[in-house]
């Protein structure tokens, strides 16, 4: 940080600017407080000469945008966006937006810090940008912008600050008739080749700043820069200092073929099962850099907000006794002439033959990555001093020894724009880290644009030059007024050597503004549809303390199905066995072998336990789980064989059965043999009162696949009738064709079972995912859509349009709203009566799989999504992220992963989480 300079904009909105955070290439980040309420946040503005051309100002909110709708999780969410107020002179005004602050380190300054990262900390960084990557990466996009300048490391986990191209830059420049050229930082084999970004190229970039993260240096650093696109395109990694566990995963994220990278998805489990949240639970960084957050955000806290007017002095912004003197320590006389420590750095130059192009003795022969290396130990004395109590102010650093990289003939730059260096010295008492200053501009010239953005780096395709055109890196030109050349970076060390290393790819030029000269033309989509949450300030992501868990016998095969009998034990069976346990203390009740294999239990009125086992029907005692009642399918129901139960409704259940008739042959005609008879499957559809014990109808239904026990789900109950689908898996190869691959819904009266019709909702497939409502409308899946239709006429309501090759799970109906779960790995909320997309979320779990199940709490606040990696709670009317929830995958260090599906049941005020053996009972609205 350092303080506002005369020319910086004071007010943001309702912040007002109270220091420079850091210089980017396209923007400068501050930090500002609202003085009303006293939040604190980051505003990202503009540089204004950048922010007057047009495709810059498009692409600049676009990206904004992009923020708000993946705001969550590792995103935080933007407080403001709009045009800064009180900008001094008559300059255009920048384009700005707000996020809220939270103390945090860029990666390339953490290394800088504490050099190569503990495997624990790659891990939870990589696992926290790969959930955000994957929920981009879930819309078809890819979010072009991650760069070690623009990954910062919180207390609680990594956080993304850029969200489209315009990070990528290296520097950015305006050019002659309104062109804006904009310098990369990186490029991936697929971009060198001439090919378009997709999220692929994410993943190489993530697999760059994680092998950076864990060894301080690029994975592609022999040789000079002329050569780094050919060592990209061509050359293997070089990922000896790598941690082992994490060296293969990063060696698949960094392959040439886009093909064979992972997904995003994968990358986030493979690091953390648990999750990046659940990983970093407890404090993740290393004691240095834990430290210099905790000293960012003592100093941030210590800003005051600027006297009016002043500018020139840091004093004057809440300083008392920090006054500082023109000509000392490098700062600018008022006659604009250089401070005394920049003079003397221009005389005592060595000679430029020495310099390197790195800035300060760099080692020619490597290549210096993604623009991140640290700069020399170098107090920031502005804002040291801003965040010292009264009479404490700091005393100046020691001059260092000047370079010949800090001259400007070792550079080859404009001499205006490099002649002072900043001066340098050992970390102040009490702080203890150095950040590094903002690059030096004599008064009177124009800031040099160079420097990672507040956004993402970003891949750009190359232009018609193609690999190894001129130009110095990849270039995007686009309308804008002429600007300095970038500035040099002062310094970078040889171990941590990451810069520029597409520096021969050609450039790409788009005049009049068209957007699509950057990559796709969009920035990266996300999966919400609706504004950024209200602002957080913690992390939202962890689950609350579980009121107990239960972990099943290893000595039995893990449990078949769950269920909730009466606000009072959850019913587990399992080959073996059936097993209660109690709700209020996670705690076994009882066991019994005569319910092993049973379906979900059901309540028999207020003082029975119902279950269906493979041969009959058992009434249990909740107390001890003794047998009170049994019903032998050979008894009451005429040697039927019963299948899976299709639903239930108080008292009364629905299911199917079947049995084999024999079909004599017909008698043969004279002199013919007479054929043989058949087997043929005979199937009912049956509903049975389980208080009384008692047979209520029962109505012939066509059989289903061999065995001939067809598979019901009922989609809907209304008062007078049942809507009932057939799984798909149970039809017969005749029934699939006859029906032309759609699939159709029955109704059933309910008094007397008899059928009243079969019909079919437009396109919707046998496979569809329907529901219905009481009112008669019936929902389902139709293509990438859902759709909704009533249910009696099958005239189409209305459509929710679907994320692109997605498809609808089973949605659920409570009160107003229609809840949607989507193999995307996104949930939402439509309105039944209108179809209005209220909010959708994603879970930010791995793309493509089956759709999340979902359940509501009893109280319809809470939705909670269940798929194979977590479980993840919305609040349900406004699909605020609350929490999510990973268990280990494996009871012993060694034991066998746990890949089966989360479960979800909701009683009361708790949530009953199982996977597999394993049973968490969560609080919930």
């Amino acid at each position: 940080m350092e303080a506002l300079r005369q020319d910086d904009p004071r007010r943001f909105g309702r912040f007002t600017a109270l220091a420079r955070f850091d210089e980017q290439a396209s923007a400068v980040r501050y930090v500002a407080r609202d003085t009303a309420s006293g939040e604190t946040a980051l505003v990202t503005a503009a540089r204004p000469e950048l922010a007057a051309v047009p495709v810059f100002s498009r692409r600049f909110r676009a990206e904004a945008r992009t923020a708000e709708r993946l705001a969550g999780g590792w995103v935080s969410p933007p407080l403001e966006t709009g045009k800064a107020a009180g900008t001094p002179g008559d300059g255009p005004e920048p384009l700005w937006t707000a996020a809220g602050y939270v103390p945090a380190l860029p990666l390339d300054e953490a290394v800088g810090i504490a050099g190569p990262l503990p495997e624990r900390v790659v891990r939870v960084l990589g696992a926290g940008i790969a959930e955000t990557l994957s929920r981009v990466h879930a819309t078809g996009a890819a979010l072009q912008g991650l760069a070690p300048g623009t990954v910062l490391l919180a207390a609680d986990g990594p956080r993304l600050t850029a969200f489209g191209p315009l990070g990528a830059a290296a520097s950015a420049e305006a050019g002659p008739e309104d062109r804006l050229s904009v310098r990369l930082g990186y490029l991936t084999p697929e971009q060198i080749a001439g090919e378009e970004v997709s999220a692929a190229s994410d993943l190489f970039v993530l697999g760059l700043l994680l092998a950076y993260a864990a060894t301080g240096a690029t994975p592609f650093t022999e040789g000079p820069a002329e050569g780094a696109s050919r060592r990209i395109a061509e050359d293997e990694p070089e990922l000896d200092g790598v941690p082992q566990e994490l060296r293969e995963l990063i060696a698949s994220c960094l392959a040439k073929d886009p093909a064979e990278r992972p997904s995003a998805g994968t990358v986030a489990a493979e690091l953390a099962l648990e999750g990046a949240a659940g990983l970093a639970r407890g404090g993740w960084l290393p004691e240095p850099l834990a430290a210099a957050v905790a000293d960012q955000e003592a100093r941030v806290r210590a800003l005051e907000v600027p006297a009016a007017g002043g500018a020139e002095t840091p004093g004057a912004y809440g300083v008392p006794g920090a006054d500082r003197v023109p000509g000392a320590d490098g700062v600018p006389g008022t006659d604009g002439t250089p401070g005394a420590a920049g003079a003397r750095d221009a005389e005592e130059a060595p000679d430029a033959e020495t310099a390197g192009p790195g800035g300060i003795g760099e080692d020619r022969g490597t290549t210096r990555f993604l623009n991140t290396g640290p700069r020399p130990p170098r107090n920031d004395t502005p804002t040291t001093q801003l965040a010292l109590p009264q009479g404490a102010a700091a005393p100046p650093p020691p001059v260092l020894a000047p370079t010949a990289q800090q001259t400007p003939a070792a550079l080859g730059a404009p001499t205006e724009l490099s002649a002072p260096a900043a001066s340098g010295g050992a970390p102040q008492p009490g702080h203890p880290y150095a950040a590094p200053a903002a690059p030096y501009a004599a008064p009177g010239s124009v800031p040099p644009h160079s420097g990672p953005t507040p956004y993402p780096a970003a891949a750009l395709p190359t232009g018609a030059g193609g690999a190894g055109a001129g130009g110095g890196g990849p270039m995007v030109s686009l309308p804008l007024p002429p600007a300095p050349a970038p500035a040099p970076d002062p310094g970078a060390s040889r171990r941590t050597l990451l810069t520029i290393a597409a520096a021969a790819v050609g450039g790409l030029v788009v005049g009049g503004g068209a957007m699509a000269a950057l990559g796709s033309g969009e920035t990266a989509a996300a999966t919400d549809d609706k504004p950024a949450p209200k602002p957080r300030r913690t992390l939202p992501g962890q689950a609350p303390e579980p009121r107990w868990t239960y972990t099943y016998p290893a000595s039995e095969a893990p449990p078949l199905t769950a269920a909730v009998w009466q606000d009072e034990l959850l019913v587990l069976t399992g080959e073996s066995q059936a097993a209660a346990i109690d709700l209020r203390t996670g705690k076994r009740r009882w066991q019994r072998a005569d319910a092993a294999k049973g379906q979900a239990a059901l309540a028999a009125g207020t003082d029975l336990v119902f279950v269906a086992s493979p041969t009959e029907f058992l009434w249990l005692a909740p107390k001890d789980g003794k047998v009170v009642h049994r019903v032998r399918y050979t008894e009451a129901f005429d040697d039927l064989a019963v299948g899976p139960l299709a639903g239930s409704s108080g008292p009364v259940i629905w299911f199917t059965a079947s049995h084999t008739v024999t079909v004599k042959a017909p008698k043969p005609k004279k002199g013919k043999k007479k054929g043989k008879d058949k087997q043929v499957p005979e199937a009912f559809f049956l509903a049975y009162d389980i208080v009384r014990r008692k047979e209520l109808w029962r109505t012939p239904v066509p059989a289903g696949r061999a065995p001939g026990t067809p598979s019901y789900r009922v989609a809907a109950e209304r008062s007078a009738d049942i809507l009932v689908r057939q799984r798909s898996a149970s039809l017969t190869p005749a029934e699939v064709r006859a029906a032309k691959r759609k699939g159709s819904v029955r109704s059933f009266d309910q008094k007397t079972g008899k059928l009243l019709w079969t019909k079919q909702y437009g396109a919707a497939t046998p496979e569809a995912a329907t529901a219905g409502d009481e009112d008669g409308t019936l929902y389902a899946a139709v293509g990438t859509d859902l759709e909704a239709f009533e249910a009696d006429t099958a005239k189409p309501l209305w459509r929710v349009e679907g994320t692109e090759g997605s498809v609808y799970g089973t949605p659920l109906i409570a009160g107003p709203l229609v809840h949607t779960t989507e193999s995307s790995q996104s949930v939402g909320a439509v309105e039944r009566e209108s179809g209005r997309l209220v909010w959708r979320r994603s879970t930010e779990v791995p793309a493509p799989g089956n759709a999340p199940s979902i359940t509501l709490s009893s109280s319809e606040k809470t939705l909670i999504a269940a798929d194979a990696v977590q479980v993840t709670a919305f609040a349900a009317d406004s699909g605020e992220r609350l929490w999510k929830f990973q268990d280990i995958g494996a009871a012993e260090p060694k034991g066998a992963t746990v890949s089966a599906p989360y479960r979800v049941l909701t009683v009361g005020k708790t949530a009953i989480v199982q996977r597999e053996r394993s049973f968490y009972a969560f609080p919930v609205a």
